[in-house]
């Protein structure tokens, strides 16, 4: 679902760097107590800072976990318009050293607003929380080795497990805004951040102006990912359809992701992937095709249209496959590979299994836990998972169907409530109409969780539209923060096509 500082998981962190395709402002430089303690931006002041907050509210025997922020000063003139504050997604991504990256992609939105970066608790500079089990041993382990994953990594925490929850995170936002005197957010949230924002939201609505959310879906999302399952089939049709006569056709491609999906269930591929001068085995069977359909493959969609991506050459590779030729095919799916880390998975693993929703009752024992999980899927209608097995495409979820099961009853935070109240402020919910990721179908009921809201889905791009070049994006959020408005929505017209490699025939 990204790159580079990559987490696994649906709200899988901002598909990489934020507006990864733009130019980078000069690298970040240290300034201030530590090492890491500041960044230096060229052509900006930033105040940085920390907040002591309670590790879990009302257990003082937990201790308490330092929180570090920085704040990017608006350019211009006078005092600011407003502050944004932005969350990359993850959970597990962190903010204050992607300072560079933000003051490019919202230099615009600087001129006259200052922007609030915090580092989630657990991760970068706020209390980095360790469970021994990293990106890439997690990502490429089976389904059992990751349900191993996920006890070990609830034991090594303890009691502190608890503490590490969007609420908490949220609260910490709000004390860093309590501490800077600004009476209200505008908040800006990406993949995981458009969960976290609303939290917040929910927990301090005095405190919002309005809400931008970027790569969205709902606080009631389905525990199953239904919604993504469809989303890949109907990216393959959008790129064939757009790609021009004679390069692929869409019912084609779907029902080769269909007969790939069946054979992978049956005979998995046998891939060694190397990360960080360690190799792992990867099994690449039903469960990790799926995964690598809704996540890798709408990583970036869209950032360089014309050149090669993961989902462009999919139809080509898919066809060969069933063809025959599986080499294609395990090319991408050494390239998808390469973006993992031995980064360790404790802030997304922590919050995913507190917060989100499951198609069990976490109060309940595991042998009925699974029964409930085996009846949720067995109650899924034919089709409902697009061109795979319910099993498979569950299973390829890094952050939904079963991954959390093994996650303890005690010791551990409630699910975040799923229908909270929320401000009635304007808020701009942008979906990429190839991402199946965060599809359209997550997006619009993100939308209709706020009264006054506005969906936009921008073509030809994947999760996080906003790392599409040409501004048009960014553009209409800065507009919107600024204004309520997006103002005219035209220059979507003129997001081109990505490039699809012709299936031959």
């Amino acid at each position: 679902m990204k790159r580079r500082m990559r987490q696994a998981g649906l709200a899988a962190g901002a598909v990489g760097l934020l507006f990864s395709a733009m130019p980078t402002a000069t690298a970040v430089t240290a300034r201030g107590d530590g090492p890491d303690r500041c960044p230096a931006v060229s052509g900006y002041r930033i105040d940085c800072g920390t907040v002591d907050r309670p590790l879990v509210e009302g257990k003082p025997q937990l201790g308490t976990i330092e929180v570090s922020y920085a704040v990017l000063r608006h350019r211009g003139p006078g005092a600011a318009k407003g502050t944004v504050a932005v969350n990359p997604g993850g959970p597990g991504e962190v903010a204050i050293g992607r300072a560079a990256e933000f003051a490019e992609g919202l230099k615009d939105l600087l001129s006259d607003h200052d922007l609030l970066l915090v580092d989630p608790r657990g991760t970068g500079q706020s209390g980095q929380l360790p469970c021994g089990v990293g990106d890439a041993q997690y990502r490429f382990a089976t389904r059992q080795q990751q349900h191993e994953a996920v006890s070990r990594c609830a034991e090594t925490l303890g009691p502190r497990a608890e503490g590490y929850t969007s609420a908490a995170t949220a609260d910490d936002i709000d004390a860093v805004r309590s501490r800077l005197g600004v009476a209200k957010l505008s908040l800006y949230g990406l993949s995981y951040g458009t969960y976290l924002m609303p939290v917040y939201a929910s927990r301090h609505p005095e405190h919002v102006r309005n809400i931008v959310l970027s790569g969205a879906y709902p606080l009631a999302f389905d525990p199953l990912a239904r919604p993504s399952a469809q989303a890949v089939s109907l990216a393959l049709h959008r790129v064939c359809d757009r790609a021009g006569e004679g390069v692929c056709d869409g019912d084609t491609a779907v029902e080769d992701l269909a007969t790939t999906a069946a054979r992978l269930r049956d005979e998995p591929l046998t891939e060694q992937v190397t990360v960080d001068g360690t190799t792992y085995p990867l099994r690449f069977t039903e469960d990790k095709l799926a995964n690598f359909m809704y996540e890798a493959a709408s990583s970036d969609v869209g950032a360089a249209p014309s050149e090669p991506s993961l989902l462009g050459r999919l139809p080509s590779a898919l066809h060969r496959f069933v063809g025959g030729d599986d080499g294609p095919l395990r090319g991408l799916v050494r390239e998808g590979a390469a973006s993992a880390t031995t980064a360790d998975q404790a802030p997304f693993l922590a919050v995913v299994c507190n917060d989100y929703r499951r198609a069990w009752s976490v109060d309940a024992p595991l042998p009925q836990r699974w029964r409930q999980y085996r009846h949720a899927l067995g109650a899924a209608r034919p089709g409902e998972f697009g061109a795979f097995g319910a099993k498979g495409f569950t299973e390829g979820q890094t952050d939904g169907g079963d991954a959390c099961i093994t996650w303890p009853r005690e010791g551990t935070a409630r699910p975040q409530p799923t229908h909270p109240a929320l401000p009635d402020v304007p808020v701009l919910v942008l979906s990429g109409d190839l991402d199946a990721n965060t599809p359209d179908a997550n997006g619009r009921p993100a939308a209709r969780q706020f009264r006054h809201s506005t969906f936009v889905s921008v073509p030809n791009v994947g999760h996080v539209p906003d790392t599409e070049p040409s501004g048009c994006v960014t553009g209409m959020s800065t507009r919107f923060i600024r204004t309520g408005s997006t103002g005219s929505t035209a220059c979507l017209r003129d997001i081109p096509p990505i490039a699809v490699t012709p299936v031959a025939r």
